[in-house]
């Protein structure tokens, strides 16, 4: 978990309009610095699978919110992915279950 003044620092580095805490965008940069912090750790203990699972579901979960990010906004997509320093990727298409 990030530090409340850390977090706040992000959500104000990325929000819309001054009410913004939860937007696709924002939630992207909070994981994304949770990421980065999850790794050092990792880096620290290499045998702490528990956190390397998480890790793995935060990975997920962002590169779900970004998916999003890249068909609903994609100029903002492109806004997030640079600041951020992520790898811009085309979009996964997202599986819908067949009709039988």
């Amino acid at each position: 978990m990030l530090k409340a003044k850390r977090k706040s620092k992000v959500i104000e580095a990325f929000r819309t309009h001054a009410t913004d805490t939860g937007s696709s965008a924002v939630q992207v940069a909070v994981l994304t610095e949770e990421i980065e912090k999850l790794t050092g750790h990792l880096k620290k203990h290499p045998k702490d699978n528990h956190s390397r699972r998480g890790l793995l579901a935060m990975v997920s979960k962002r590169r779900r919110l970004m998916n999003y990010l890249s068909q609903s906004e994609p100029k903002r997509y492109a806004q997030v992915a640079k600041k951020l320093g992520l790898k811009v990727q085309p979009a996964v298409p997202v599986k819908t279950l067949a009709k039988k």
